[in-house]
């Protein structure tokens, strides 16, 4: 068997190696930092349109629900998950039907970025909340 000495120069790594090694982290580690930030802020995103949504139909259903026929626009804010949110109700007559098209915007920052979310629907003026209709099942 051969026995090397404990002061031979193959003890450790060459400056070749430690300057490939730097490199190499100077490469990816910013990669991967850039990637942990697009992932944080696709994941901010998700939840704040998930919230935008349930904001927008929340104002939707109040106005279908309240059986208001008037047109134009309304303004409001509404907190969702601790943070505001701005909306916008637009009511516009249909082309085709006698029916209205109502449109909630809603906006919402991200991470200094200014978003919004849009939902409409199509409601029947002349149906009022007063006379909703009641399916009766047979016994």
């Amino acid at each position: 068997m051969l026995f090397r000495d404990a002061d031979s120069s193959s003890a450790g790594f060459t400056l070749a190696e430690v300057l490939a090694a730097l490199a190499l982290l100077a490469i990816v580690v910013p990669v991967a930092l850039e990637a942990v930030s697009l992932a944080s802020r696709a994941g901010s995103l998700g939840q704040r349109k998930a919230a935008a949504a349930r904001v927008a139909e929340r104002v939707l259903s109040e106005y279908t629900s309240t059986g208001r026929t008037e047109t134009g626009s309304e303004t409001g804010r509404a907190a969702e998950a601790g943070l505001t949110y701005a909306w916008r109700l637009e009511r516009t007559p249909w082309a085709a039907d006698p029916l209205e098209e109502v449109t909630v915007h809603v906006t919402f920052d991200v991470q200094g970025e200014a978003r919004s979310l849009s939902l409409s629907t199509l409601v029947d003026p002349t149906r009022t909340a007063a006379t909703p209709s009641v399916a009766t099942a047979a016994p």
